[in-house]
């Protein structure tokens, strides 16, 4: 009975063991378990770290584009009424085409923008608007180069030329600008007939203000197909009249204002060298006075030496005579 209980004991004691082996094992395998978890855990918390990261830069993306969306609907704003006010102001161009169409109040117009153009360049003194001739005639402005004027008109006839734009054909086109040049040729005639005067005081040749760029290109060049033996360019040089543009005129006043100015300098360096010259006559004088005063100083100082020489002597004498006196005295 006592051999079966031990038995039984040490049997039971041996799945006991075996269980508890089986179980540290278990333990082990439960423990290394954990400690993965715990490094996915620490994993986890990282890429949750770099989530939440992630998250803020897309979150401040998204206030940047708001902001950046929020803006370009604000530039749509300034551009949908930036574009309004081209349309108003183009209707408004057109009710100003409208306006100017007559041909007086185009030619004004050429003459404001020639006088805007002398004043932004040359001073008031050198240029007079509207000058009259004493025949009667009066030029849209004159430049006062030196001792001469140069005439400038700016009455250039434009209508034909409008006409020449809004042809539909070639034959139309070139009929027109056939009665175009026509006109230019009359008008540099009556410019060089009115305004280049020379026992007036002008120089041998005036200028034709152009107002536009298209219109100086369209008189300057030669239509081959019109067959014309010389442009208008070369006509207007031959009578003395020199077609210039908007560019080209105020190439020609700063030439003019750089000469204006070398001019100012000549007559101020003519001012210096006559101030010189006085100045120079003012010195030879007092060189001949400073000399005179020179010899009477040098012939008072001789006769001061012998004023004192002669005050010597007197002296001497008066010294010699006193000293018998006293030897007298003493005897």
């Amino acid at each position: 009975m006592t051999y079966w209980i031990f038995v039984i004991t040490a049997f039971l004691l041996f799945v006991f063991l075996l269980l508890l082996l089986r179980n540290t094992k278990r333990i082990g395998e439960v423990g290394k378990r954990l400690e993965d978890f715990s490094s996915l855990k620490d994993e986890f918390l990282v890429m949750r770290k770099e989530i939440s990261d992630r998250l803020s830069d897309v979150s401040r993306t998204t206030g940047v584009s708001t902001r950046i969306m929020a803006d370009v609907q604000k530039g749509l704003g300034v551009v949908e009424e930036a574009t309004k006010r081209v349309l108003d102001l183009s209707q408004g161009l057109q009710e100003i085409q409208q306006i100017l169409s007559p041909p007086k109040l185009r030619g004004s117009l050429g003459e404001l923008f020639l006088e805007e153009l002398l004043a932004q360049v040359l001073p008031a003194e050198a240029y007079k608007i509207q000058y009259q001739f004493k025949t009667g005639s009066t030029v849209d402005a004159a430049i006062k180069i030196g001792s001469r004027l140069v005439p400038v008109d700016a009455k250039f006839p434009l209508e034909n030329f409008k006409r020449v734009i809004e042809s539909q054909t070639e034959e139309e086109r070139a009929s027109i600008r056939r009665r175009f040049l026509t006109d230019v040729k009359k008008h540099i005639n009556d410019i060089a007939e009115k305004y280049i005067l020379p026992d007036e005081g002008t120089y041998d040749f005036a200028l034709m203000y152009i107002p536009a760029e298209n219109i100086y290109y369209e008189i300057i060049t030669r239509d081959e197909s019109a067959r014309e033996e010389r442009g208008i360019f070369s006509y207007a040089i031959e009578r003395k009249v020199i077609p210039v543009s908007p560019n080209s005129f105020y190439a020609y006043l700063q030439v003019i204002a750089l000469g204006l100015k070398g001019m100012t300098l000549e007559k101020n360096a003519r001012q210096i060298l006559e101030n010189l010259k006085r100045i120079e006559g003012d010195l030879g004088r007092f060189r001949e006075d400073f000399e005179v005063l020179g010899k009477h100083l040098r012939d008072a100082e001789a006769k001061y030496a012998d004023a004192d020489k002669n005050l010597a002597r007197i002296e001497n004498k008066l010294i010699s005579l006193e000293k018998p006196q006293v030897s007298e005295l003493s005897d």
